[in-house]
């Protein structure tokens, strides 16, 4: 069975124009990446855990701060690796510059044996539809869409 996450894609609307939060993962393997290296704010669901208990948990990790609403279910997206990501949507406004996520160790550089910690993310950013579409993992992408299909219905 293949693995399972669960994230969140929060919006807002500013000035009349729809935005969403996205978030930039940190660590070195990262850290020069842009365009389509950022993400919904999401994570692994553990074993017999509620997904959308996963989404809302991940994103409190990710971003420090809980984020309260009402959750509207998006749809589940296989992504290249095979991971399968669940997504909800929430309009919710914060602010990126004020994210603070969790930490993680690796070894860096490889094979030198030294240990440091960096965030699971270094920076969020809030995106238009146009720019969201660019910066997102291309896995990703289909949650923007599928959302904005949704919200045309509605």
């Amino acid at each position: 069975m293949p693995r399972r996450s669960a994230g969140l894609l929060i919006h807002r609307t500013r000035a009349g124009i729809l935005e969403f939060l996205l978030i930039h993962p940190g660590g070195p393997f990262w850290a020069r990446k842009d365009e389509g290296a950022w993400s919904i704010p999401k994570g692994l669901v553990e074993e017999n855990e509620d997904e959308l208990a996963a989404a809302r948990r991940e994103a409190g990790e990710e971003l420090g701060v809980a984020i309260e609403g009402d959750f509207e279910p998006v749809g589940s997206y296989r992504q290249p690796g095979g991971k399968i990501v669940i997504a909800w949507s929430v309009e919710a406004d914060l602010d990126a510059d004020a994210v603070k996520s969790d930490m993680f160790n690796m070894e860096w550089p490889p094979r030198s044996g030294a240990i440091k910690e960096f965030p699971e993310v270094d920076r969020a950013g809030w995106f238009s539809l146009p720019e969201a579409s660019l910066k997102i993992l291309r896995g990703q992408r289909a949650i923007l869409d599928d959302f904005m299909e949704r919200r045309k219905a509605g």
